[in-house]
Order: C-alpha cells, then structure tokens, then sequence
C-alpha cells in the first residue's frame, strides 16, 4: 500500500504529537476527581476521530462516562469492521515510583512514558491514524465503525447497556482491538484466548472500635492477622486454589495443545531477570508460561487496615480490607465463581470476626477461531509489516467486552495487539515504543485490506 504508507511517512510527527496531546490528560475512570478530564478526553477523541475523516461522530452518554462513536460507510454491500478501544486509563498510584509524571509524556530512547501509552490509547489510536490514513489516500477498502469507551478500567458497566440499545448501529462482520501484547518486536503473535475475570472486596471486622494493642492484645482478634490467616487458606500445598467448586467448570487442555501452546518462544530466565525474582511459584504441574494465560489464579490485589501513617501507634484495628482477583478460564462464569467465593469466605470467618464480600465487576473468558478470513488477514498484514509470520498465543489478562460483544453481537474479536508485557501497564512507568505503535499504523491498513479481499472472495 506505497500510498497509505506514503501517507503515514509524512505525517508521523504529527501522529506522534496527537498521541502525546491524549497522554496529558488524566482520564482515570476509577477515581471521582478525574471525572470532568474523563469527560475532557472523549471530547479529544471525538474531535480525532472528525479531523481523521469519520462521519456521524458523537460523545454517547452513559450512566457513568461517555462512551465515542464514529464510522465511515463507504458502500453498505461491502464488509464492516467495528473498532473498540478505551481512552480511560488505570490510576498511576504510587506517584513516587515514576521516573517522570505520569500525565507529562517523556519520549526517550524511542520509547513513549506516560500512563495510557500502552493501554490503551496509544494502542487506540494507532486505529484512528491507520483510517485517516486510509480515508484521505482514497484507500478504505471496507466500512469502519470506531467505538471508545470510558470504563473498561473498572468494569465497563455501562458498555453492555449501550451496545444493547444498538445493535442495528453496531452491526458488523468482525471485532478489531489493539489492548493487547506481542512476544516480542522481533516475534510478532496475535492473541488468541483470553481469561475471564472476577473482581471483589472483603471486609474483616472484630471489635467495633480501634483499641489500644497493650491493653487487649492477645485476648481480642486482630482482623488483620484474621484476614491473612482466611487469605493464606484460599490456596493448598500444590498452589491450587481451596474453593470447593472452584475447577469444576475448568477443562484441561490435551497433550498435543499444551505443546502447541509451549512453541511460542519464552526464556524463563530471562522473564525472572526482567521481575528481579530468584524464582518462581505457581500451580504444580504446569508450567510459567500456562500459569500465566490458561489456568485460572487468585491475587489479592491490595490488602490494608490499622495504623499506616509515619511513626508508630500500638494499636489493635477494628477492620481489616483486601481486594481480590481472580483471572478465569473458557467454561468457568464469573458469576458462578463470585458466588462459590462469597460463600466459602464467609464460611471460613471465625466466630470473633464478621466478614462481608462485595462483588465489583467480572467478565467471561474468550477464544478467537485461527481459521477465520479475519484472523487470516491480520495473520497477513503482520506478515508482511514484520517479515515474519506471527505466533498465535493465549493471553493472560481479560477483556470482558470480547465475549459481550459474541452475545449480543453475534461477532468474533480479532485481538490485535502490539504492546509489550514489559510495557508496565497498570505499573508505574508504563511505556510503549514508538516502533510499536508506528509499526501498528502501517499494519492495520494491510488488515483491511486483506479482509476486504478475502471476504469478498477474492483471495
């Protein structure tokens, strides 16, 4: 495609710039304070997606924060694409682990530091800049609708609503997002498999006030040291997770796919180098790399409770909290698992405590097909941008919308990545290279390209 990537050449700077101009504000969806630059970055992304030649672009209200739609409808007999990405982004907590803030992107050594650089917006908007790109060279082949959302970082409450209410505008014959990681820059791969998701909190309580550690030390329980003791019991000797029930719904994969699986290159060594760890621990019997994308785990993802300012003060606490997670495989519902987990915590608490569990959101597991004209295609562009043939991998992470957007859609997601796991998202210092997401804008024009073709029988 010489004129798109003419096209691309000439205005990478600007693409660049753009991108650096949406690292700047702070669309935390989690946080309350941050709801008017929520608000502030979809109407960024709005005017984007205009100047990238989009048409029947709007800011969509939700209950919670906007959702921005777009599409560019070139003839309706030929295929669409639907684009999803999110413009929030994770809060940058702890500040002082950053080398520069968070919100003031840093380009060094040709890398992008800000939060948001890898997840998602400049995995997003390698999409808006592939289509302008396509649109002002006369060169979309297909149709394109562009859907960014506002919460996927806390659940995408409102998302399943929205795309309820509109399915006719959302019509279209296969998913595309970029919210995901290649092996390397040197081994593209395409992921395949998702895990589910299950998010919540607890709360321990013991006596109905803080009280002082000399005077009823050792006669009253401590809901801190009661929380970890519930915690600690949550996994057996072998790293399995004690919920009864809990595997139930998992399948094991056969010989010959745990094989297949383990041909995507992974140096372990290397992976405990990059972590500072001296080894590893996980479930007994697989091995890190199946940890990682086709078992399901448990993580507390945060744990507090008592006296945590400077200095000291002996005090008993009368509450103890903790956020957990747990990342579900194909077949295992998140609804069902949040139960079995409510239930099993609650029947683990001892008399001298009371323990309450609040679900937050969740999200099923997901499996793209390998043989479809869509994942050829994407197979093909990568092909042709990185000279080699990518790798189909399992993930470890979740996206719940993939499998929302097979229920009420009727679509199948092509995850289309090409962050890093080294990208430090959801970490400080989150970065992504500018090869990355330059590499993308080359490539997704390729991907519409090549499924135009082949979904009109032409290749």
């Amino acid at each position: 495609m010489p004129t798109v990537d003419q096209y691309i050449e000439t205005h990478k700077d600007r693409f660049l710039n753009e991108l650096l101009d949406l690292l700047r504000i702070p669309s935390v969806s989690a946080d309350p304070k941050y709801k008017g630059d929520v608000a502030r970055c979809a109407e960024a992304v709005k005017q984007r997606l205009v100047e990238a030649g989009l048409e029947q672009v709007e800011v969509c209200p939700t209950k919670g924060h906007p959702i921005v739609y777009g599409e560019k409808i070139i003839d309706p007999q030929k295929p669409t694409v639907l684009v999803y990405g999110h413009y929030d982004v994770q809060p940058a907590d702890p500040l002082d682990l950053w080398t520069s803030p968070p919100f003031e992107p840093v380009v060094k050594d040709g890398v992008i530091y800000a939060r948001g650089s890898a997840d998602d917006k400049g995995q997003f908007y390698m999409h808006v800049k592939a289509v302008e790109a396509m649109v002002k060279t006369g060169q979309l082949p297909c149709n394109v609708k562009v859907m960014i959302e506002g919460e996927e970082e806390v659940g995408s409450d409102n998302l399943g609503t929205f795309v309820k209410a509109n399915k006719e505008r959302l019509k279209a014959d296969v998913v595309l997002i970029s919210d995901t990681a290649m092996i390397a820059n040197d081994v593209p791969s395409i992921n395949t498999g998702l895990r589910g998701l299950s998010y919540l909190e607890v709360e321990v309580t013991g006596p109905d006030r803080d009280l002082h550690s000399g005077v009823y030390g050792g006669a009253v329980a401590n809901p801190i040291n009661v929380l970890c003791d519930m915690i600690s019991s949550l996994h057996d000797k072998d790293r399995r997770i004690a919920i009864p029930g809990f595997y139930d719904a998992v399948k094991e994969l056969s010989a010959a796919e745990r094989k297949a699986l383990a041909e995507a290159p992974f140096d372990e060594q290397a992976w405990m180098k990059d972590l500072s760890v001296d080894a590893v621990l996980g479930e007994k019997g697989y091995t890190t790399a199946e940890r990682c994308t086709i078992r399901p785990t448990l993580d507390v993802n945060g744990i507090w409770g008592g006296y945590i300012g400077e200095g000291a003060k002996t005090v008993l606490p009368s509450k103890a909290f903790a956020k957990l997670s747990m990342r579900l495989v194909p077949d295992q519902k998140s609804e069902v698992i949040t139960k079995l987990f409510k239930d099993h915590f609650e029947k683990i608490a001892p008399p001298y405590v009371k323990v309450v569990v609040r679900p937050h959101h969740g999200g099923e597991a997901a499996v793209t097909p390998t043989d479809s004209a869509a994942y050829r295609a994407a197979s093909k562009a990568m092909e042709e941008t990185f000279g080699k043939k990518p790798i189909p991998t399992r993930g470890g992470g979740s996206i719940p919308i993939v499998a929302l957007f097979e229920q009420e859609l009727g679509l199948k997601t092509i995850l289309f990545g090409f962050g890093l796991d080294s990208d430090n998202i959801h970490s400080p210092n989150e970065h992504y290279g500018v090869f990355n997401y330059m590499k993308g804008i080359t490539t997704i024009p390729r991907f519409f390209q090549h499924y135009a073709a082949m979904a009109n029988g032409k290749a």
